[in-house]
């Protein structure tokens, strides 16, 4: 059993936006692939499974993307999306270490194939070559800002131990979470471009938040599409969420709404890991009795907002216009 819920703009793409960074991103590809070369065979192995297995690479493309909005001249650009790629690949490394996961963007993960050890190794790699390459870059602003990323970013996963099997999480703690764990790197990916363009203060603020609204919609839809997605889109089971009894935003307002017995069925579930074959739909049941669902997506719709109107700094452009489609693919995609 699966709830589809209906988005807006069924035919936002981020395919503008790819045209436009196409000549920049094949020289960020090309720094990704020669940056994670090894004499360590394993390295390149398992760094390449998950760089090479289809993800959007939106992050780096947003730095590029930035730093275009913001006039930026010269090739500074290119390390730091670079930086910002491998930064994701490295979370993500880890990430599935911490979460037991078995599927990575529909093919098996690295720790499934490589085992844990390699997997936190590799993405320890990967973060040392994200910071030579920040480095190389010279600003120290925009190496300030993707450090503290990854200190907040880390803070976030540590804020998600302390809440997982937590019930009682409210939503305002599971905010802050998604901020730390996801945001924070959508943020500093947006604000790097113009700091190293050396545009005005409020630029560089209205760049980051972008970013940062845009990261915390772009979970909110996640969270969703655990529980109302398609297996082959979302390249990860349906239901993960809530077999690792991770506390999401649905669950929380689920939780907050139920009865008694709703709640005692969430404390079962996902602070006991009890979970029998049919609980998965019963879970999705009660989303759909208190329309949490639909209540997620329209707190991701306000967060796009926020992204859209941080963008009116901007005069119209075409990289602007295909910005604003950005956000409308990530409230889409359901479809």
């Amino acid at each position: 059993m699966a709830v589809i819920v209906p988005f807006e703009s069924p035919n936002a793409s981020i395919d503008q936006l790819v045209e436009l960074v196409a000549p920049d991103m094949a020289r960020v590809n090309a720094t990704i692939l020669s940056r994670t070369g090894s004499d360590v065979t394993m390295i390149p192995e398992v760094a390449n499974h998950l760089i090479s297995s289809g993800g959007k690479r939106l992050r780096p493309m947003l730095t590029l993307a930035m730093a275009h909005l913001a006039g930026y001249s010269g090739d500074g650009h290119i390390k730091l999306a670079a930086s910002v790629e491998f930064m994701h690949t490295a979370t993500l490394l880890h990430d599935d270490v911490v979460d037991e996961s078995e599927l990575r963007r529909g093919k098996l993960s690295a720790r499934m194939l490589w085992g844990n050890e390699a997997s936190v190794l590799v993405g320890d790699f990967l973060l040392g070559q994200a910071f030579r390459m920040m480095v190389e870059v010279g600003s120290l602003r925009a190496l300030d800002i993707l450090s503290s990323a990854a200190a907040t970013i880390a803070e976030g996963e540590v804020m998600q131990l302390a809440v997982a099997k937590n019930t009682a999480t409210t939503e305002d703690e599971y905010l802050a979470v998604i901020r730390g764990k996801t945001a924070e790197l959508f943020a500093a990916a947006c604000e790097v471009g113009p700091v190293i363009a050396n545009r005005p203060k409020a630029e560089q603020t209205a760049c980051r938040s972008v970013g940062m609204n845009l990261g915390i919609a772009f979970q909110l839809v996640d969270d969703v599409l655990d529980y109302g997605g398609k297996a082959a889109k979302l390249g990860k089971n349906v239901g993960d969420d809530f077999r690792e009894g991770k506390i999401t935003l649905p669950v929380v307002l689920a939780f907050r709404r139920g009865n008694d017995a709703e709640r005692a069925f969430w404390v079962r579930a996902l602070e006991q890991g009890e979970i029998g074959d049919t609980d998965l739909d019963h879970a999705i049941g009660l989303m759909t009795k208190h329309r949490t669902l639909e209540d997620t997506i329209s707190r991701a719709h306000h967060y796009g907002a926020m992204a859209v109107d941080a963008l009116a700094l901007f005069p119209t452009s075409p990289m602007k216009s295909a910005l604003e489609q950005v956000v409308a693919f990530c409230l889409a995609r359901s479809h």
